[in-house]
């Protein structure tokens, strides 16, 4: 049915159209087509392999509500590539990228795909104990780290792998925010008891990102039952989130108490070795070769990242194939310019001139002892930025405003976070001040 195939795409384009900027709209959805419908799977056709693979990366959660917003999630997507080889057109096997089986797992993420390095061996590790060995070897299993270092792959890989060598187990990835979502749903519908059920009937539950329970007692108080319950039938728990257990100060104690109770791991920022192996791996998996110099160009420039690591790679591939040209690093710095600028580097004092210049206080005033609203806001954007760009620890943070006690860091970045989600002004202001700090 490929007229339907069209319409059905369409419908689920038109969503997208209205939520991302126009000129990634046409970059990235531009060429695409529905092709087939049949039953309850939509094949959808792009140019090759890599606009796949960006889409998945970048924009797999607006997909997902364009879908739920048409029919309620009862349709799954599935991608295929055409690749221009000469005059030969070559199909590419289907990619199940939207597959409402109960999961909710990405079957990219695997363990075969993650890049072992010093900065991620021991979370390896343990994240392969726990799949080969569901709630016997660590549970629970507590993976942090900053941002785009690797904590969903590993998760997923653990659900993946558990999901394929054990089919009597059920298994079930969520983010954080999405379980407060349900929550308010199933109290409006007076379904409470439906939404208990989901969550404590699962053999395996992955909870991503759960520093986002920024003040909600409520959701806290129904994870730390639905924890207990699984943990004492023996089922398997893992969590993710950017900072230990100690440092989520927003947590109640209880729950806290429970997360430590497990083994607790961190992902660090891989070193230039790493970062440059990842970038060929990724490459392999799309059965291309990249010049060494390439990969050190973009691996030297993109240094705290993964996810934006491999988003560059991605977006080079892309454009090279649509063009035709070959992938040198003169490509790379015309195609990534923005993405990843002329190489300046990220120092405290650019990003402290850049808040300073946005909430016009001084560096003294910033870090001196006067605390009236607008300079603490100020002083709070200012940690969370040093945080967030230049992976800074708390006590670092703390020395370089005149020696802050590190839990006062700590309430800055989780005010900020909060504020991001809630304050649609501050939030821009925060990205003004982003991008002058990465253009």
């Amino acid at each position: 049915m490929p007229e339907e195939a069209k319409i059905t795409w369409g419908n689920i384009l038109d969503y997208i159209k209205e939520r991302i900027n126009v000129q990634s709209f046409n970059t990235w959805f531009g060429s695409s087509q529905g092709v087939e419908l049949k039953g309850d799977v939509l094949l959808v056709e792009f140019p090759n392999g890599f606009f796949i693979d960006w889409i998945q990366e970048h924009y797999y959660t607006v997909l997902e509500e364009a879908v739920q917003h048409m029919n309620g999630n009862k349709l799954r997507l599935a991608f295929k590539a055409l690749k221009q080889e000469g005059d030969r057109p070559r199909r590419k096997k289907k990619r199940i990228i939207l597959s409402h089986d109960g999961t909710r797992l990405q079957e990219r993420f695997s363990f075969e795909s993650f890049v072992v390095g010093k900065n991620n061996e021991f979370a390896h590790a343990a994240a392969l104990a726990v799949a080969e060995a569901p709630g016997e070897a660590y549970n629970p299993l507590f993976l942090y780290g900053g941002v785009g270092l690797g904590k969903t792959h590993l998760m997923q890989a653990i659900g993946n792998f558990i999901y394929r060598q054990y089919k009597n187990l059920r298994v079930y990835y969520t983010p954080a925010e999405n379980i407060m979502t349900e929550l308010i749903d199933a109290i409006q519908k007076n379904q409470q008891m439906e939404f208990k059920r989901k969550y404590r009937t699962k053999e395996v539950l992955l909870i991503d990102d759960i520093q986002f329970l920024y003040g909600k007692e409520r959701l806290q108080e129904e994870i730390f039952h639905t924890f207990n319950f699984l943990y004492s039938q023996g089922k398997q728990v893992v969590i993710t989130s950017d900072r230990p257990p100690k440092e989520i100060l927003t947590l109640e104690e209880r729950l806290r108490s429970r997360f430590q109770g497990g083994l607790v791991v961190d992902l660090q920022i891989p070193d230039l070795e790493t970062r440059i192996a990842i970038l060929h791996k990724k490459a392999e998996a799309e059965n291309v070769s990249i010049p060494s110099n390439v990969a050190y160009y973009i691996a030297s420039r993109v240094k705290s990242n993964i996810r934006e690591l491999e988003g560059c790679l991605i977006r080079l591939l892309a454009l090279a194939s649509l063009s035709g040209q070959d992938v040198t690093e003169q490509l790379a710095d015309e195609i990534l310019k923005d993405l990843i600028g002329k190489g300046s580097k990220i120092t405290k004092q650019m990003i402290l001139r850049n808040v300073i210049d946005e909430f016009g206080f001084s560096e003294a005033e910033l870090k001196g002892k006067k605390r009236t609203q607008k300079l603490a806001l100020a002083r709070q954007t200012s940690m969370y930025l040093l945080r967030t760009h230049l992976s800074l620890s708390l006590a670092e943070i703390g020395d370089f405003f005149g020696g802050k006690d590190h839990s006062t860091v700590i309430h800055a970045i989780d005010k900020i976070e909060h504020l991001k989600k809630t304050d649609l002004e501050y939030f821009q202001r925060f990205e003004r001040i982003t991008s002058k700090i990465t253009s």
